[in-house]
């Protein structure tokens, strides 16, 4: 018995880091089917954070003005400053609100209220993230340093954005959802 086709392997691990180098239209496309599916203000909080952060580090990323390795797979060297990554940034955002909000913010009542629905997103952004984060590398858009500090970006504005809600947002997200139920009837 002989092991894979190498052939067929490096096109599985193309295809795989091409879905990878997408990987945000994924996530775009899953938080705007959860804020629709829950209507809730402090999910679309949630989302406006995560943009913020995007934003933000592209801002970050002007004033560093550091170069991105040469490519990889592409021909043609990405215009725009590698330090620091903004996929790190943003996935590490997601990877550290989701399980903030799974253990200590109350269950929307669009959603089950069952343990799975606190453990099983932050069992599976933990390695989706990793995953999202390291391929930043393996794609050559990225060094290890513009990843690590993406990453810790990340984390540091989920942790200020999650903040912000537990201290008062939360009250006004609270009466958002109250008028969206009652006014507009969703």
């Amino acid at each position: 018995m002989s092991g894979p086709d190498p052939k067929e392997w490096s096109t599985l691990r193309l295809f795989a880091l091409r879905c990878l180098d997408h990987s945000n239209l994924t996530i775009i496309g899953a938080t705007a089917a959860f804020l629709l599916y829950t209507r809730s203000a402090g999910v679309a909080y949630f989302a406006a954070g995560a943009v913020s952060c995007s934003l933000s580090v592209k801002v970050v990323k002007r004033l560093i003005r550091q170069e991105r390795p040469d490519p990889i797979y592409r021909k043609v060297k990405k215009k725009s400053y590698g330090m620091p990554s903004t996929h790190s940034a943003s996935i590490a955002y997601f990877a550290t609100y989701i399980p903030l909000a799974c253990a200590y913010l109350p269950l929307h009542p669009s959603l089950p209220q069952s343990l799975y629905i606190r453990t099983l997103p932050p069992v599976l952004i933990m390695p989706c993230a990793s995953l999202i984060a390291v391929s930043r590398i393996w794609l050559g858009h990225h060094t290890w340093p513009q990843v690590a500090v993406g990453c810790a970006y990340g984390v540091g504005w989920a942790c200020l954005i999650f903040k912000l809600w537990t201290s008062g947002l939360n009250e006004y997200g609270a009466l958002v959802d109250d008028f969206v139920h009652d006014v507009i009837g969703l």
